[in-house]
């Protein structure tokens, strides 16, 4: 069994941006601790023994941006830069195309802006999909959630959710290659598009594992949370070898 992980990162972010597609730089270009994001979460998944091959799908006019930093930081033998799509779904289907790999092969997809993911999680969700066959990280929900309706005055509570029937999804999240690629041809027959990789195999009838997550596996989505970050590396820093 191998293990091979798909980086979507292909995203303008937006949210980053205050809304506006013209950043200069996309977050997962942004430096954290004198690292792009991206090499950050790169150099997470490449120190794990048991990965193979590193999949990072970006825009067509980063690819060389982003070859050239894998060469600069020395991931080349590890990492493949393949062309990602309009959406995340359309990058992970992407870098799936490109895998050579066994039906029982493990696939981990993590989002390229988690770039405090640690061995432990990863090897955790690893073990979980080997008895699984689909896992995803995710924390206790610690809020009271509420269901609400949208409406043209605002949003109304319909009920509230019970917290231990609530978990908050992170990544990485796992899978058999064979189980992620009939979910994603099922979901590309019926046109639809899910908000991750898990919920195509939801829909398409298997049950997914939850692994514990960890806090400080954030995702960097606004400018706060790179302070955040810092905050978190301070804690237990990390070596850049």
């Amino acid at each position: 069994m191998r293990v091979y992980v798909i980086l979507p990162a292909a995203g303008l972010g937006t949210r980053m941006a205050g809304g506006s597609s013209s950043a200069a730089s996309p977050k997962q270009f942004l430096e954290l601790a004198g690292l792009p994001i991206l090499i950050h979460s790169l150099r997470a998944f490449a120190g794990i023994a048991s990965v193979a091959g590193i999949y990072v799908a970006v825009r067509p006019n980063e690819k060389d941006r982003v070859t050239a930093q894998v060469s600069e930081y020395g991931y080349t033998g590890k990492v493949t830069v393949v062309e990602g799509g309009d959406h995340r779904q359309q990058s992970v289907a992407n870098a799936l195309a490109a895998i050579d790999c066994a039906p029982d092969d493990v696939i981990l997809v993590h989002d390229a802006v988690r770039p405090l993911i640690d061995p432990a999680t990863i090897q955790r969700t690893i073990e979980a999909v080997e008895k699984h066959k689909a896992a995803i990280v995710a924390l206790p929900a610690v809020d009271t959630i509420k269901q609400v309706e949208r409406t043209a005055g605002g949003a109304i509570i319909t009920s509230t959710i019970p917290r231990e029937h609530v978990v908050m999804a992170q990544t990485p999240q796992g899978f058999r290659y064979s189980l992620l690629k009939d979910a994603f041809a099922a979901a590309a027959a019926d046109e639809f598009i899910g908000t991750d990789e898990a919920s195509l195999v939801e829909r398409f009838g298997a049950q997914v594992a939850v692994v514990q997550g960890s806090p400080s596996n954030i995702k960097i989505t606004h400018l706060g949370d790179i302070e955040l970050a810092e905050f978190y590396l301070r804690r237990k820093p990390v070596s850049i070898g």
